[in-house]
């Protein structure tokens, strides 16, 4: 989305003029495509159930927010630096508490918000008070903080937004229907490529899309190196969610966004400021409470009662999941 690509063919100029790969789109087709493929062979290959688990809907309910959202993240790359979008996705615990909220009723402490700010606060801090140029990708490395528009601000905001819900609403279906990993991969992926040819054709995308391809072979093999890793991680993101949940998750990326900034720091020998390491200080005091406070919890002497009463609460007819009966209660 950022580097500029040439044409080196028969027809081309004696000073080819950079071209840029302008159909976002286009990317996360070929993404769910590769993704959609693999999960058809792990379900072969595992020899479960191909037949959809929930109603059709809800996994399109999903694949329509995850292509927004990658949608957006990929449009933002125009717009913002790389800093902006990683101090953005710094933010992503917030959202998922929200829809949390909304869509599973799930009710956070004051501890719980409070771990969250924190570690926001502690990743913005870092990102505000260091070198810029530590951070920035050498393709994104001319833009600065001052060139960020309010158009890449509204973008990341809905990636945060749809991508929060994603994440919410795939933790409900896990829970829900006790489905598989593989099957939800299949038929959300699959929504998302029925999705992604609608949008294409209909904004008359998919021509241009393929005339670029086929005039810069390059940019495709790069496409295809990106859905590679990108199924690699929707792997990765699917189980996490499946046996720890949204906000976990969140906290997982959260994390690695830091941490890659840190360690990029380290290893390239950029000294620290003194609020980055109170940054850091905020960061890792936030996830070690929470941690600790887990564990705790867990071994007290309330443990016992605490699980008698979670068990005695999914037994409650009055709070059936909303997304439907439970197997055995179908069965």
């Amino acid at each position: 989305m950022t580097r500029p690509f040439y044409y080196t063919g028969e027809e081309a100029e004696p000073e080819p003029k950079p071209e840029m790969f302008k159909y976002s789109v286009f990317i996360v087709l070929c993404n769910r495509i590769v993704s959609c493929f693999v999960a058809l062979i792990a379900i072969n290959v595992s020899k479960t159930s191909m037949k959809p688990v929930a109603p059709i809907h809800k996994y399109f309910a999903v694949s329509l927010s995850n292509v927004v959202a990658t949608t957006c993240q990929y449009e933002a790359l125009r717009y913002v630096s790389f800093p902006v979008q990683t101090l953005g996705k710094c933010a992503k615990m917030i959202p998922v508490m929200i829809w949390g909220y909304f869509i599973s009723k799930k009710r956070y402490g004051v501890k719980d918000y409070a771990i969250a700010l924190g570690v926001t606060l502690g990743c913005t801090v870092f990102l505000l008070y260091g070198d810029q140029s530590t951070i920035s990708s050498k393709a994104s490395s001319k833009k600065t903080m001052a060139e960020t528009s309010i158009y890449g601000l509204m973008l990341m905001l809905g990636y945060l937004g749809f991508d929060g819900f994603t994440s919410t609403f795939q933790d409900k279906l896990f829970k829900g229907y006790q489905m598989e990993t593989y099957n939800q991969m299949l038929y959300i992926t699959g929504c998302s490529v029925l999705l992604s040819l609608f949008t294409l054709f209909t904004s008359r995308q998919m021509g241009p899309a393929l005339v670029f391809l086929i005039r810069h072979p390059d940019c495709f093999g790069s496409i295809m190196m990106l859905s590679m890793a990108s199924t690699m991680g929707q792997l990765f993101i699917l189980y996490t969610i499946k046996e720890f949940g949204a906000l976990l998750f969140a906290t997982i990326m959260t994390t690695r966004q830091f941490l890659s900034i840190l360690l990029s720091c380290v290893l390239f020998a950029h000294p620290l400021t003194w609020p980055q390491w109170g940054g850091t200080g905020m960061v890792f005091g936030s996830l070690y409470y929470k941690a600790f406070k887990g564990k705790e919890k867990k071994n007290g002497p309330g443990a016992a009662s605490d699980a008698t009463a979670l068990s005695l609460e999914e037994d409650d007819p009055a709070k059936v999941d909303m997304l439907g009966p439970r197997d055995d209660e179908r069965q």
